[in-house]
């Protein structure tokens, strides 16, 4: 089952662009990160790795085992500026936890394969 929209993508697109000039206002960087937590649950629909970006959102994704209650055993979580250079491809994903900007714990929560997202890359 695809990730329910929240995020018209277009609303996306020009706030990811924004934030991609260096424009972009808080709103926008909250609707830039939604739009991408949005295409990386479309790209790897499933419900075994929960993706935080506090304070703009999260979402799960990646096949696997599904999660239902307390702590999940995989998580990934990091800040609204570093999330958007991981999926833009400006930040690699092994830096990005090797500086501890990204906490990932669990067998499945490494999205390097998955990043950077091809319509965050397009911009």
């Amino acid at each position: 089952m695809p990730a329910r929209r929240r995020t018209p993508p277009p609303a996306g697109r020009l706030a990811l662009g924004a934030w991609s000039r260096g424009e972009a206002t808080r709103a926008e960087v909250t609707t830039a990160v939604r739009f991408t937590l949005e295409e990386l649950a479309d790209v790897a629909p499933g419900s075994s790795v929960e993706v935080r970006v506090p304070p703009a959102g999260a979402v799960q994704a990646v096949e696997g085992p599904r999660h239902t209650r307390g702590t999940p055993p995989n998580v990934v979580e990091t800040d609204p500026e570093t999330w958007l250079g991981l999926v833009t491809g400006r930040l690699a994903w092994d830096d990005a936890v090797a500086d501890g900007r990204v906490r990932a714990s669990g067998e499945r929560a490494d999205l390097s394969p998955l990043l950077p997202l091809q319509a965050a890359r397009e911009r």
